[in-house]
């Protein structure tokens, strides 16, 4: 049987990595929506969350790298503190990628805090 949310998580999260990579914060936030959406519908609430923390890590950064707004991002990016312990409970296919992608993210966070 073919599995959708497999299908679209490893596609999504290797394209969200990308977007980081370049700096497309706006880009990498609407890349795990989906995904994200898809889990909650179906009640895997950590995995959802755990995404929400992703979500918020790129949102957090494109609020202060692309929207100029410092203000934004002290509001936001503490949640993607909040859910990323989460990662460490759940079962998720190429778990690697999603653990790289929160590195990736506390890396481009790095550079704010200089």
């Amino acid at each position: 049987m073919y599995d959708k949310t497999k299908f679209t998580q490893d596609l999504a999260i290797d394209r969200f990595i990308y977007a980081v990579e370049n700096n497309f914060y706006v880009e990498a936030h609407e890349l795990l929506e989906d995904d994200w959406n898809e889990y909650k519908k179906i009640g895997e609430k950590n995995k959802a969350l755990v995404l929400k923390g992703l979500i918020n890590g790129a949102t957090a950064l494109a609020l202060y790298f692309e929207k100029k707004r410092p203000s934004g991002y002290e509001k936001v990016w503490p949640v993607f503190n909040k859910y990323m312990p989460l990662l460490d409970e759940v079962s998720l296919d190429n778990k690697d990628r999603f653990y790289y992608a929160k590195e990736l993210l506390i890396k481009k966070n790095s550079l704010i805090n200089n």
